[in-house]
């Protein structure tokens, strides 16, 4: 199984995906490569390369207890695109994955990247601070963390519904559902807590200010894990050259949910940019 070392010596797996020009899946939190199979099989049945890794700590990847800042996954995510030598690459990222992303150009600029998507991101600041008065409370996000960290397996069904919007009408079979639930489930307890909460907060608004590529932002509107009130259109207010796609009804899941709109919005970005 293909396999490339990370910044730090941390084994990581990979998974690399037709010919053509490369598109590079960052996943969310919890999740890991094989969550973007909606994307990457028909992306690269269409002429791209589609390439994607499980996190550190996550599915394949070592489950070390160390390394779940932005700076190490950032480098983890420099040291894939070093390991392939890819070139005029699309950054897909998903949720905390989009703080990943950012962090990568600021710490290794743009000279492999062409342009981004984010998709259901939690950047820029997700977390309520005097000057992002509109943030999550620390208390709340405190106590969701303890909630989901004393019986993950609980947590994760619960909250299903949610993450998909099956309560709005979106459409998921129970066998799409309990497959998610295990994907989220199959990562370390340290890296469960540690992504999320550096996905929430860190401040990343200045960092999202220089992006220099162009950028597509697609985001739900009801989307309960990243409000878009407080990720998504503050994310478009601070990136200099984006286009935007708010989706009505979507919920988190929606690289799931509304996997065919996903996939042609790339697909037509990848043509215009």
């Amino acid at each position: 199984m293909p396999y490339f070392e990370g910044s730090d010596g941390t084994s990581l797996f990979y998974t690399d995906w037709g010919q053509g020009e490369p598109v590079v899946f960052v996943s969310g939190a919890w999740l890991a490569s094989s969550s973007w199979e909606f994307q990457m099989l028909p992306l690269s049945e269409q002429g791209f390369r589609c390439v994607a890794y499980d996190r550190r700590g996550h599915a394949r990847s070592d489950w070390v207890g160390h390394g779940y800042d932005y700076d190490t996954l950032a480098d983890d995510l420099a040291a894939l695109l070093d390991r392939l030598d890819l070139r005029g690459v699309t950054l897909v990222a998903h949720s905390a994955g989009g703080g990943e992303v950012i962090r990568y150009l600021t710490r290794h600029g743009h000279d492999r990247v062409r342009r981004v998507v984010f998709i259901a991101v939690t950047a820029p600041l997700a977390i309520q601070r005097p000057d992002n008065p509109n943030g999550l409370p620390q208390a709340l996000f405190d106590a969701s963390l303890a909630d989901r960290t004393a019986d993950r397996p609980r947590w994760m069904a619960q909250n299903a519904q949610a993450f998909f919007g099956t309560h709005l009408g979106n459409q998921v079979s129970a066998e799409m559902i309990e497959w998610t639930v295990q994907r989220c489930l199959d990562c370390s307890a340290v890296a469960a807590a540690e992504v999320i909460r550096t996905g929430f907060c860190t401040d990343l608004r200045a960092e999202a200010a220089a992006i220099s590529v162009p950028v597509l932002i697609i985001h739900g509107d009801a989307d309960a894990s990243a409000p878009i009130a407080i990720c998504g259109r503050p994310l478009v207010d601070l990136v200099p050259d984006n286009r935007y796609k708010e989706y009505p009804g979507a919920a988190h899941g929606i690289f799931i949910t509304h996997r065919d709109q996903i996939n042609q919005d790339i697909l037509d970005f990848i043509k215009e940019s």
